[in-house]
C-alpha cells in the first residue's frame, strides 16, 4: 500500500508477486539489514545501487563506515551476481576537506576494493535543491572546470578497475572522455541484470530537466523516512519528521508508515510482467 506523497488519501495497492514483479531496484547506503533475508528475494530479479562515498560522520552521521559497506557490497554481489550490482559515488561536492585530490585518491582506493564485484559506477555532482540548501547551506555547486577535471580522472580509474562510469542526470559533457551517458537505470541495465529481454511498453521515460534517461517503475518508498540523515539529502525535509515517521513504521502493516486511515481511496495497480523469456548473450 503506497500513499501518493502529494495526495496522501490516494493509496495504490500493489501485488508483490514474481508473476507481475520482474525486478526490484534497490538504492541504499547500507545493504546489511537485508542480507539475512536474501532467500525471500531470490524469486525476483534484482538490481542494487549501493552508495559509497568518502564522506565522514560530519556529512553522513548515521551511515556505517565505508570499509564495512564495501565488504557488504561484496557479499551481496556474490549472492545476486555482478550484473545486478552498481556502485554509486555521489553526490560529489568540493570543499576544503573533500578536495578534488582527495576525491581522486579515495575513489581509487574504493574502486580497487570493489574491482570484480561490479562493472558500473554512477557519479553525479551535487544539485542544490531547496531541501539541500536548507540542510546543508554551506555547500556549493561544482564548477564545470572541476567537474571535467574530476570526471576525467574517475573515468580513467574506472577503466583501470573494469568499471564503466555513468553520469547521472549530468548531460553528455563527460561522454567525450569515455563516460557512458546513456543513463544509469535503463532498460539495458535491467535486461543485463535479468539476463533476458523486456517487452517495455512504449511510454515516456522519466525526465528530470530533460537529462534523465532512466526507465523508472513504481516507487514504493516515502520521503522523510531515512535515518542516515546525510546533509546533502533531498528526500528528507527535517530531522524531527524523519524520527517521527520512523516510529510509525509497523513491519506487520502493508503501509511503510502506519496503517489505513479514514477517507483512504484505494486503487489497485495494473500490473503485468514484461519478461520476454529470451536469453541475452553478453560478452
Amino acid at each position: 500500500m503506497v500513499r501518493n506523497p502529494y495526495n496522501p488519501s490516494s493509496v495504490t495497492k500493489y501485488v508483490l508477486s514474481p508473476d507481475v514483479v520482474d525486478l526490484f531496484a534497490f538504492c541504499t547506503k547500507n545493504p546489511a539489514p537485508t542480507l539475512p533475508y536474501m532467500d525471500a528475494l531470490m524469486p525476483y530479479g534484482q538490481y542494487w545501487f549501493v552508495t559509497i562515498t568518502p564522506y565522514g560522520k560530519d556529512i553522513e552521521p548515521n551511515v556505517p563506515d565505508k570499509e564495512i559497506v564495501m565488504e557488504d557490497f561484496k557479499k551481496l554481489s556474490r549472492i545476486v551476481g555482478v550484473d545486478s550490482m552498481g556502485w554509486r559515488y555521489d553526490p560529489i561536492f568540493i570543499s576544503n576537506e573533500y578536495s578534488v585530490k582527495r576525491h581522486i585518491n579515495d575513489f581509487e582506493e574504493m574502486a580497487k576494493t570493489l574491482c570484480g564485484y561490479t562493472h558500473t559506477c554512477v557519479i553525479s555532482f551535487i544539485d542544490i535543491y531547496k531541501k539541500v540548501e536548507r540542510n546543508f547551506p554551506e555547500v556549493r555547486a561544482v564548477p564545470q572546470t572541476e567537474r571535467i577535471m574530476l570526471g576525467k580522472e574517475l573515468i580513467r580509474i574506472g577503466e583501470k578497475y573494469g568499471m564503466t562510469i555513468r553520469p547521472c542526470a549530468e548531460g553528455d559533457e563527460l561522454e567525450r572522455y569515455g563516460a557512458d551517458c546513456s543513463g544509469c537505470m535503463t532498460v539495458n541495465t535491467y535486461e543485463t541484470a535479468l539476463h533476458t529481454g523486456l517487452n517495455v511498453p512504449k511510454r515516456k521515460n522519466n525526465q528530470r530537466n530533460g537529462q534523465c534517461a532512466c526507465l523508472l517503475g513504481t516507487d514504493i518508498g516515502a520521503y522523510d523516512t531515512c535515518g542516515h540523515l546525510c546533509k546533502y539529502c533531498y528526500a528528507n525535509s527535517n530531522i524531527a519528521l524523519v524520527k517521527e515517521n520512523m516510529k510509525n513504521h509497523n513491519p506487520n502493516s502493508p503501509f511503510l508508515l502506519g496503517g489505513p486511515l479514514p477517507g483512504d481511496q484505494i486503487h489497485e495497480a495494473k500490473q503485468e510482467s514484461w519478461l520476454n523469456k529470451q536469453l541475452l548473450l553478453t560478452i
